[in-house]
């Protein structure tokens, strides 16, 4: 018994009041993908999801909004809980207590800050919604020509539905208040002077290292190194600055410049000409955010190395593009702590690729479950019919797939196209007009094609910019399909419900389109037969303390494969067929308590 397409509405069209249900979602969403799902533990009972967590012997429920082929449902309401022969609502922080105790008795682990990094996400949630319904706060802040890119970058209000702690983070309310993207911050960027002789920097085009040089003079003999003044206000009291500092190879100018934006990943800055990644000592979701040694002369390597496929993408499929990031600048006083630190990675502004007339939006904002900016897929076609919303479709699929997978059989680069990597162009009628890929760190080189390049550079600055070849494609297939695609097109059927087989026919089609066009790899003939998908493993990761580059993957139903988009998925994660677990392991359902 498949699921319907559709349980109630599709569409939500109003913000949350708080951030209960929004994070008791996320937590279901981790739940039903990486735990509930693989071990055949769901069912679905009228409109209701159920999930059962084997272990700790918890049945929870949630209510279906609507029903997703692949496991991107849209919930509402609290999730509840069968206790005592009846349905009692469940809140987040019970939420999560059941979660950690079915993750102990699943991995033989504790791990004492889980809950705790609930309750910070909780909290981000809760002031990003507060800086939402503040006066004014629904019409931006910027009049210039990304005002409306700029408003999408800042709109993430709930961060990734697949990660249990999407808003987790360390440092006060107060600075998160001043520097937060989703509290529409804009601020000056923090001048130091540096002795030319104490600056390490490079750049793989002249253009480069002046995005830097322009923000404001400084004394003859001394470089300018612009750095984000939350960070600064953290280093400030290093040993090796503050000597620098009275030797006079650093000088503290203050903050002064333009204002720039933050954008969705909080420390990379936008001034409207150049974005500016800066390192920042605050753990976000998993991982500080620091430009290691590795990562700055990683950049720019990349950058030079990759100019002709890049170059060669863009006359092969008109509309895609690659942000470079050519160059870096730091000081250098002899201790790395604080050249990382301080390390700021220049990279193209929009302008520099976008065509003219075409408005850029940031992919997630587009696919946003949320109306939380004038990005979102239901404002750029309102009033569409189900035929427009086919051509939108299409056409986003002719941008974004060919490049992707061209990179990696054609040219063995693995590109991370997820939704806040990929900036989305559109048209005066809303329609997909250009992709802009961004974000080198992300970016990887399969080691065949690439060997000569690699061995060229130092042993620690090529290990990470490897992925072996079995890797390398679930990381492809992970961001394009499961991140981004799945993603994307939940957004269109929250639109048009009864749209999604065709959505999913239509990815397929395209697929059987570029593996003819790669001479049918093997990757490309397993992934058309049914093969399942690579889907992060968020919650694990996160309860193993691992950062970002050690993830696995749980492997999730397709929906690509022959029939898949009809409903005959397998059963798992995507919870295609009630069978998913035995029917009479579960209690019938009552109205909740």
């Amino acid at each position: 018994m498949p699921l319907a397409p559709s349980c109630t509405a599709g569409t939500d069209d109003t913000l949350p009041l708080s951030a209960d249900e929004p994070v008791a979602h996320t937590l279901l969403n981790c739940l039903l993908r990486e735990i509930c799902g693989p071990e055949r533990q769901t069912a679905v009972a009228g409109t209701h999801l159920l999930l059962r967590l084997p272990r700790c012997g918890e049945l929870l429920r949630i209510t279906l909004r609507r029903a997703s082929l692949t496991g991107a449902h849209r919930f509402s309401g609290p999730a509840g809980r069968w206790c005592d022969g009846s349905w009692h609502e469940l809140g987040w922080e019970e939420l999560a207590a059941c979660a950690q105790r079915e993750l102990e008795l699943r991995t033989g682990v504790r791990n004492e800050e889980f809950r705790a990094q609930v309750a910070s996400s909780h909290a981000g949630v809760t002031a990003a919604l507060r800086h939402a319904a503040a006066p004014g706060r629904a019409n931006g802040r910027d009049t210039g020509p990304h005002a409306r890119y700029l408003r999408s970058e800042q709109s993430l209000l709930f961060g990734h539905r697949f990660h249990p702690t999407p808003k987790s983070r360390t440092g006060s309310a107060a600075d998160w208040a001043r520097y937060a993207p989703e509290a529409g911050a804009r601020f000056p960027l923090r001048h130091l002077a540096v002795r030319a002789d104490r600056v390490r920097e490079e750049a793989a085009s002249p253009a480069a290292l002046p995005a830097l040089d322009r923000q404001g003079d400084v004394p003859d003999g001394y470089r300018l190194l612009p750095a984000h003044p939350w960070q600064y206000a953290m280093l400030r009291a290093h040993p090796a600055l503050r000597d620098a500092v009275r030797r006079g190879d650093v000088l503290d100018l203050g903050e002064r410049g333009d204002a720039f934006a933050p954008t969705a990943s909080v420390r990379t800055l936008y001034d409207g000409r150049n974005f500016l990644k800066f390192s920042l000592n605050t753990r976000i979701t998993n991982c500080v955010r620091r430009n290691a040694d590795y990562e700055l002369r990683g950049a720019v390597a990349l950058t030079h190395h990759l100019e002709p496929v890049a170059t060669a993408l863009a006359a092969r499929f008109p509309g895609c593009d690659l942000l470079r990031e050519p160059g870096y600048r730091t000081v250098d006083v002899g201790d790395r702590e604080l050249a990382e630190g301080l390390g700021v990675i220049v990279r193209e502004g929009l302008d520099a690729r976008l065509r003219p007339g075409v408005t850029p939006l940031l992919a997630a904002a587009v696919a946003d479950e949320h109306p939380s900016s004038d990005a979102r897929f239901g404002e750029l076609l309102r009033g569409a019919d189900p035929v427009a919303a086919l051509g939108w479709w299409d056409a986003y699929l002719s941008l974004l797939v060919p490049p992707v997978l061209a990179a990696y059989f054609d040219h063995g680069v693995v590109l991370e196209p997820h939704l806040q990597n990929v900036v989305l162009g559109v048209d005066a009628l809303g329609m997909p007009a250009q992709v802009l890929f961004r974000d080198l760190e992300g970016t990887k080189l399969l080691p065949g094609p690439h060997g000569a390049f690699l061995d060229g550079l130092p042993q620690d600055v090529a290990r990470p910019l490897v992925y072996g070849r079995e890797r390398g494609w679930d990381r492809v297939v992970y961001c394009l399909l499961v991140n981004h695609l799945a993603e994307m097109a939940a957004a269109v059927a929250d639109r048009h419900p009864a749209l999604e087989g065709e959505l999913w026919r239509a990815v397929r089609g395209v697929l059987r389109e570029r593996s003819a066009e790669h001479g049918e790899p093997a990757e490309l003939r397993a992934l058309l037969a049914g093969a399942p998908l690579p889907a992060k493993a968020n919650l694990l990761t996160r309860w193993g303390r691992a950062a970002d580059r050690e993830a696995g993957y749980v492997r999730i139903p397709s929906p690509v494969g022959p029939g898949a988009a009809d409903g005959t998925v397998a059963d798992g994660p995507a919870a295609s067929r009630t069978r998913a677990a035995p029917r009479a392991a579960f209690p019938r359902p009552r109205s909740t308590s």
